[in-house]
């Protein structure tokens, strides 16, 4: 009798591991299996690209840059003779984006080209991962995650406006410029 007990202890604990393992894809994953794919390239940029002066930044904006950890980019440059990839894998990222975990902040279209700002994390209190997608009809996409820790949204806008004016370093970016040019 205890051995039936033993084995239906192991297989309802077994059970339970298969079926709260998520099955969905996430962008870190779909990033990890695409890095060394046809037509796509990653980059990981140190925050120096940022090419931010930190003395001219308020104390509320110095803190959001210093809970910055990381920028990692993934590019897929379309193939004319693949349309129909670029389309299934536009679909793939997009479907990833529109989950739940995924908090929209805005978007943004332009001239043959959307845009969009994404997070996770509370609204109120942090944002651990900042998402930019931006696609572009007859060029491809890419994804840009910024990493890191309690970064709050309206120090992160107000950030944002800072490096509109600045001078980001292109010369760290070149790789993912390269790869859209060739």
């Amino acid at each position: 009798m205890k051995s039936y007990k033993l084995t239906f202890a192991i297989l309802f604990c077994f059970g339970l591991l298969l079926t709260s393992c998520k099955s969905e894809p996430t962008l870190q994953t779909y990033i990890v299996d695409h890095q060394e794919a046809q037509n796509f390239t990653t980059v990981d940029l140190p925050l120096t690209v940022l090419n931010l002066d930190e003395s001219k930044l308020d104390d509320a904006q110095l803190a959001t840059y210093k809970s910055i950890k990381r920028l990692n980019f993934l590019g897929y440059k379309k193939d004319t003779t693949q349309p129909d990839a670029f389309i299934t894998e536009k679909e793939k990222v997009e479907l990833i984006l529109n989950n739940e975990t995924y908090n929209e902040l805005m978007v943004i279209n332009n001239h043959g080209g959307k845009f969009t700002l994404k997070y996770v994390g509370d609204d109120d209190e942090s944002i651990d991962e900042l998402i930019v997608y931006g696609n572009v009809k007859d060029t491809g996409f890419g994804v840009l995650r910024v990493l890191g820790d309690n970064m709050k949204p309206s120090q992160i806008m107000s950030l944002a406006k800072v490096l509109e004016k600045g001078d980001i370093d292109m010369t760290k970016m070149k790789g993912a410029i390269d790869f859209f040019n060739n």
